[in-house]
């Protein structure tokens, strides 16, 4: 029993390693690129200036490749107060009153704009870093309140009020907030690489922590029903390293958690699916491999209504020419959840381009995908429960943010599209691209064919 256990704990630890492993290689990839990126121009001052209302027409938007997808505003992020002019990821955050605002990451502070109704973008102010700058930043927002974490050495989660975007004047737009503008700030952990909120429960679980920490890098929880008083009832480390997670009420064909607080992990090399609801006492009901993994990264569930079936990105293996994915198109990964103690990958979707898979999130049968340098590729997934290969997966629309390497059918390379909020009722979607800036697009095609 005794070597056993040493067995078991040398595996773990191999694992563990070769998982730190993954992560140094990805973050010196990213770093390097960023670096060659710089050095070639990309982020100079005044490069792209602001536009709108530039409709899709003959597969056009002004210089964009693009179907099914007008530009209806975009703005650079030095128009938004950027001095390093770099971004990242992106939300948003609908008003009582219906008025619309993004909360847009860049790797010197977070911009905040109001999308009006004619889909234009209105800059309105934004918010110091909590230490230094990064090229990693992320945010969600829940009943109003935008909490923003960073890679950055000590940075903890700021916890930022958007009501302040409501009254501000013409007069003091756009508005500079400082650190003492902040509803609270939470340091229990330092950094983090995302913040994944919860609405229903009031949770955030910061992931990518200290991997070294009492946390391992896993779901660090934030009860925030009390914004400015956040506090940590536990955290699941068991599976270690979590890069992003979705978290439900779990009302599934698997009658065993029916009700319970269920996440969805994504975990470098695993799905890996938790039951949160006993805070103090997090269990891991499973953590599934499949073929092909190289970085597991971030997924979104097809419906969340039945939640069967649910889309997982790896951001690695088109890259490195793996598995499913070694011709180097976009590959997403498709699982059918019925049992959470026994997903099965049951299919992929291949995107007709080359580049790497990043963020998605599906609403109403259709995956919002933002996948580096092909930009925004719209995918009907509804057939899904009728075909679960994904055989009858087909993209219904795109807008291509990084033009640059559309001549050669798209590059493997960390560039363009960070992230994608297309959650407005509104139907304007926000794209953040890395090098350019905020764009407001309007998806023009029909909707999902099933539901």
């Amino acid at each position: 029993m005794k070597a056993s256990i040493v067995t078991l704990l040398a595996l773990t630890g191999a694992a563990l390693g070769a998982n730190q492993m993954a992560m140094d290689r990805l973050v010196s990839i990213k770093t390097s690129q960023r670096a060659s990126q710089r050095e070639r121009g990309m982020f100079r001052s005044q490069a792209y200036p602001s536009k709108k209302n530039v409709p899709c027409v003959d597969g056009m938007a002004g210089e964009y490749a693009c179907e099914n997808v007008d530009l209806m505003a975009f703005l650079s992020h030095e128009d938004m107060g950027s001095v390093e002019r770099e971004g990242n990821d992106i939300w948003g955050w609908t008003s009582p009153d219906g008025r619309e605002f993004g909360v847009i990451g860049q790797s010197d502070g977070t911009a905040f704009v109001e999308v009006k109704a004619d889909g234009s973008l209105d800059y309105v102010g934004r918010l110091a870093v909590q230490t230094d700058s990064s090229i990693w930043r992320d945010m969600k927002v829940i009943d109003g309140y935008a909490y923003i974490g960073s890679e950055a050495d000590d940075y903890g989660m700021q916890v930022f009020d958007m009501r302040k975007l409501l009254n501000i004047s013409s007069f003091e737009k756009p508005k500079a907030f400082a650190l003492r503008d902040l509803t609270a700030h939470f340091s229990e952990f330092g950094n983090s690489h995302n913040i994944v909120s919860h609405e229903e429960t009031n949770m955030i679980y910061a992931v990518g922590t200290n991997r070294n920490g009492p946390c391992a890098g896993g779901l660090f929880m934030v009860d925030v029903s009390d914004p400015a008083n956040p506090v940590s009832p536990g955290c699941a480390s068991d599976d270690g390293y979590v890069h992003d997670a979705q978290c439900v009420i779990y009302s599934g064909p698997d009658s065993e958690y029916e009700g319970h607080e269920i996440c969805f992990g994504y975990n470098e090399d695993t799905f890996t699916i938790y039951d949160v609801t006993d805070k103090s006492s997090p269990v891991t009901i499973s953590s599934t491999p499949y073929e092909g993994a190289a970085y597991t990264h971030q997924g979104w569930l097809v419906d969340t209504a039945n939640m069967q079936y649910l889309l997982l990105d790896d951001e690695l293996d088109e890259m490195d020419q793996v598995g499913p994915a070694a011709d180097g198109n976009t590959t997403t990964y498709i699982w059918d959840i019925s049992s959470l103690a026994s997903p099965v990958n049951t299919g992929l979707y291949f995107s007709p381009v080359h580049s790497i898979d990043h963020n998605q999130y599906v609403v109403s049968g259709l995956s919002y995908q933002a996948n580096y340098g092909s930009g925004l590729r719209i995918v009907d997934v509804s057939s899904v429960a009728e075909d679960p290969t994904g055989a009858g997966f087909s993209q219904v629309g795109f807008f291509d943010a990084h033009p640059e390497d559309d001549a050669i059918g798209g590059e493997v390379e960390f560039v363009g599209t960070w992230g994608v909020y297309p959650f407005f009722s509104s139907g304007y979607i926000l794209l953040n691209s890395i090098e350019r800036g905020v764009y407001s697009l309007k998806y023009t095609g029909g909707s999902a064919y099933a539901q």
